[in-house]
């Protein structure tokens, strides 16, 4: 990324200052602005997120907001209430009162002399979230919004219930909050209140894992805040962006399929990040498009950010299985719509260990199945946060427990963009059963890596909403959707795609081994090809070099560690992944503050005893200044039986090295055809 240090714009940075709600709780904000716009009046942009704007966040944002402030924005980033130094308690994600929180902070920063009275909102992941979610409520003065990594459908494409089965990303993610919400303010911000204020945040936050367990269906609770029930509510102008190794690039195809409003979408080789900080690369200049839609759609530019195709995707080429990429080659794509005019989908019939041509003849035959629990050992995480080695491993070592088709040997380059759908036909052994799909390009020499995957529990076949038991015996019809890529396959590789009935430790696998059998014939996968002649003919974007305001310094006082480590027993059986996020210890000079940041993951299991699952997660966060020191330790664990969730939680927080709090969880309940 291009440091730059001169803006059209010169800026001033407030780096506190309190917004009052109307129920007497203030909310801590850092703002910059045109120094310009105390005579002058800018148009508002909000980010509104957990993470700690003086601390957790505080380089990123100083990268991208002093970009836009320099470029004509008054950019105002607010802590949640109870997060960072906000007053009150976060009890779960996207709470009613959020979004009024966040309606209030605009109404504030709408009647603030500096602004225009135009706003818009702009956020990656949860920030991502609440700005599709408080444009639904259209309130006065937003105009545009920008959505990062970010999902439309809470309960079946976010962090929770994948195809209705059980992430375990919802336990490690659920264990990040419980850190972060035990998480003190700053007494050097907030002054003498701020050991009462860490007390109430530690007393009443909650264990958020608890109610997410006694959610496993999709109900009222998942449908508060998915703004696909209904996407007319969405009336401003929309960019939404993802990345392909994200866990979150299908709600972009989503959004741009059915908004209304004026909307582009932006899908690149990214994991979990800005698209201006990109891993894996490339990288691109993602603060100059946003300074670009912000001119349009805030201050009525005529720039041409509407214009061209609505969706530009990175059609990835073919690359070895990695666990983590410097870069993904590839190249630009444009589609003039979604569903896209120039993508086929083509249904390829399934015969014994092949994917067939879609003219061949097909027969019926049946291939059973019962997968080993060591298959997704090697699946990475369900979201990269590239975080090496977080990306799946080559796929042959999973592929030995799963149910296997390939294709002929390419003879021409093949590329597909969206999400292929594998339609089964199958029986079961069990009432209670999944299945993962995985779709990966095989090299010549045998090394195979995954490009795509599903996830559907197929008690869900009548909706996520209305689960039912299934009979063994009885044939049944699935549709099992997989994420969206753009990918190709080379001529001389094959396509593959492998099914299992189980795939921890991505997913929770279900209470009993299942025996699966499917029916070829009467089974297919359909690609969507992406015809390459007269679709490129599109215009493709040029992006500029990423670009960022000069980063925050920090010194890292203490070197971190990033580790994942797949081991057996061959005496007792025992398996496990352990994962080490260890971000050290690092220090703000500006104000003095020392922060520790250290998760341990560990998933276990024993040979193929379904009941020996096991996810187990620690966090130790630390806060010091002088002779000031807060520190916490959560660890979650979770377990099952073939009837409930086990649910284990402790909290024990200190103050200078003298423990303060400790809160102990012990939790049954009862599985939902999960």
């Amino acid at each position: 990324m291009r440091t730059v240090t001169s803006f059209p714009y010169p800026v001033t940075e407030e780096e506190h200052r309190w917004i009052p709600l109307p129920d007497g709780t203030r909310l801590a904000a850092r703002i910059w602005r045109p120094v310009s716009s105390d005579d002058d009046p800018v148009p508002g942009v909000l980010e509104f997120i957990p993470y700690r704007k003086r601390d957790l966040t505080a380089r990123r944002d100083s990268i991208h907001h002093p970009y836009m402030a320099g470029h004509g924005y008054a950019c105002v980033r607010v802590d949640l209430r109870g997060t960072g130094d906000s007053e009150g308690v976060l009890t779960d994600e996207y709470r009613e009162q959020e979004f009024v929180d966040a309606e209030n902070v605009l109404a504030w920063i709408s009647e603030q002399p500096w602004c225009t009275g135009r706003m818009g909102m702009m956020g990656i992941s949860w920030g991502g979230f609440n700005a599709l979610q408080v444009a639904a409520r259209r309130p006065p003065g937003l105009d545009a919004i920008v959505t990062a990594s970010s999902s439309d459908d809470r309960y079946g494409d976010d962090v929770h219930y994948m195809g209705g089965c059980l992430l375990s990303d919802n336990l490690s993610w659920a264990s990040t909050m419980f850190a972060y919400n035990s998480s003190p303010p700053d007494p050097a911000l907030v002054g003498e209140r701020w050991r009462e204020m860490w007390h109430q945040r530690l007393e009443h936050s909650g264990l958020w894992i608890d109610e997410w367990l006694r959610h496993q269906r999709r109900d009222d609770y998942w449908r508060h805040g998915s703004i696909c029930e209904d996407f007319s509510d969405v009336e401003c102008a929309v960019m939404a962006v993802s990345g392909w190794a994200d866990g979150y690039s299908n709600s972009v195809f989503r959004l741009m399929a059915n908004l209304q409003s004026p909307r582009k979408g932006l899908i690149g080789p990214w994991s979990h990040k800005y698209p201006h900080l990109g891993q894996p690369g490339p990288a691109i200049g993602f603060l100059q498009e946003m300074v670009r839609w912000w001119d349009h759609w805030l201050k009525d530019i005529d720039n041409g950010a509407t214009d061209g195709p609505m969706l530009y995707t990175w059609m990835q080429e073919s690359m070895p299985p990695s666990t983590a990429y410097h870069e993904r080659p590839g190249r630009w794509v444009g589609e003039p719509s979604w569903p896209s005019p120039h993508v086929q989908r083509i249904d390829h019939p399934l015969a014994p260990h092949r994917i067939q041509k879609p003219d061949e003849d097909t027969q019926t035959e049946e291939i059973r199945l019962e997968s080993p629990l060591s298959v997704g050992q090697f699946a990475g995480k369900w979201c990269s946060y590239n975080a090496p080695p977080d990306l799946p491993y080559d796929q042959r070592e999973e592929d030995g427990g799963s149910m296997v088709f390939d294709s002929d040997v390419l003879t021409e380059r093949c590329e597909i963009l969206g999400g292929p759908v594998l339609n089964l036909e199958f029986t079961v052994s069990r009432p209670v059963a999944m299945v993962a799909v995985r779709l990966s390009d095989v090299n010549p020499d045998g090394r195979t890596t995954r490009v795509t995957y599903g996830l559907l529990n197929l008690t869900h076949l009548q909706g996520h909403d209305k689960p039912e038991t299934l009979t063994p015996g009885e044939r049944y019809r699935a549709h099992v959707q997989l994420n969206g890529v753009a990918q190709v396959f080379p001529p001389g590789h094959r396509i593959r795609v492998a099914l299992s009935t189980s795939y921890w430790p991505l997913a929770w696998p279900p209470p009993e081994p299942v025996e699966l059998t499917v029916f070829t014939g009467a089974s297919s996968l359909q690609l969507p090809i992406r015809p390459t002649e007269e679709a490129d003919e599109l215009p493709t974007p040029t992006f500029g070099e990423a670009e960022g305001a000069e980063p925050l310094h920090t010194v890292q006082v203490r070197p971190g560690e990033q580790r994942w480590t797949v081991s057996r027993d061959l005496v007792e059986y025992e398996s496990a992944l352990e994962v080490v996020k260890d971000l050290g210890v690092v220090h703000f000079p500006d104000i003095d503050l020392e922060v520790t940041r250290r998760a341990y993951e560990r998933y276990r299991w024993v040979g193929n005893d379904f009941r020996s699952v096991r996810g187990e997660i620690e966090w130790e966060m630390g806060f010091a200044r002088g002779d000031w020191r807060a520190e916490t330790i959560t660890r979650t664990v979770l377990d099952s039986t073939t009837t409930e969730f086990r649910l284990h939680a402790q909290l024990d927080a200190f103050e200078n090295g003298r423990r303060v709090s400790s809160q102990n969880w012990l939790r049954e309940i009862p599985r939902d055809h999960v």
